[in-house]
């Protein structure tokens, strides 16, 4: 059965998925096991976001600096993240969760790209609840390709050069089509956003909590919500214009 949603559940959450790494060492593993066990908490917080009353899920999958990794360790990542896609395409289809991606994919390798293609394309009518892999991103790489983008449609004439507005130029995002994010929630106890969302979360409120990603549970994701409920998010206004007096 479903736990009940929380009050003032964030539509959008997005994680920094922190601390497989240190899993693995803590009990005399491998690295790639701590990956294992961080694809596993993928699933489990997925469907805990969904039951919990979340509308959109977004997860740092693999970042642009990841490349940088040990070329063993990318190889293992690549390899578990292809399985990860062929074995949840049917639960995807199954449970109605619309699955999509932010990030430079065309340059993943040939077998994680045609799965990505698949999944995409066989949820992409679904509305109730979408999870998004935020793969080979990269923020500041986001807004070279938006500048570009953006760039172009001016000389197309489907911009105006002089219009200079941010409702014109997030529409070149990778994020164009999507809610800015809500919550953003790091887990491993590190207090930095390591190049994500930068410009999508000006306003979103941060949870960061010591728990390494592969611990990180549905009652964990469940305290961050509970968190963000507790807070006034005022976007530049003062207390007193968001609750004004009574007359």
């Amino acid at each position: 059965m479903s736990a009940p949603s929380l009050p003032a559940v964030p539509p959008h959450v997005a994680i920094i998925m922190d601390g497989n790494g240190r899993w693995a060492q803590q009990r005399g593993l491998p690295r790639i096991e701590g990956h294992r066990r961080g694809v596993e908490a993928v699933r489990t917080i997925t469907f805990a976001a969904r039951d919990l009353g979340v509308k959109m899920l977004t997860l740092y999958a693999f970042s642009i600096e990841n490349w940088r990794r040990p070329q063993d360790e990318v190889g293992a990542l690549m390899g578990l993240l292809e399985f990860y896609l062929k074995k949840e395409l049917a639960t995807f289809v199954r449970d109605r969760v619309r699955f999509r991606t932010i990030g430079r994919t065309g340059d993943l390798p040939a077998g994680v790209q045609k799965h990505l293609r698949t999944t995409v394309e066989e949820t992409k009518h679904f509305t109730g609840y979408t999870l998004v892999l935020a793969l080979n991103y990269g923020a500041r790489t986001e807004v070279v390709d938006a500048a570009r983008s953006y760039a172009a449609a001016v000389v197309a004439g489907q911009e105006k050069l002089n219009d200079g507005s941010w409702d014109s130029f997030r529409r070149h995002l990778y994020t164009a089509d999507m809610p800015d994010p809500d919550l953003v929630i790091r887990t491993s106890g590190e207090t930095r956003i390591s190049n994500f969302l930068l410009l999508q979360a000006a306003y979103a409120e941060f949870v960061f909590t010591p728990v390494l990603w592969p611990d990180f549970s549905k009652a964990d994701l469940a305290a961050a919500i509970a968190s963000f409920a507790g807070r006034e998010r005022r976007f530049g206004l003062t207390s007193e214009q968001l609750k004004p007096a009574a007359r």
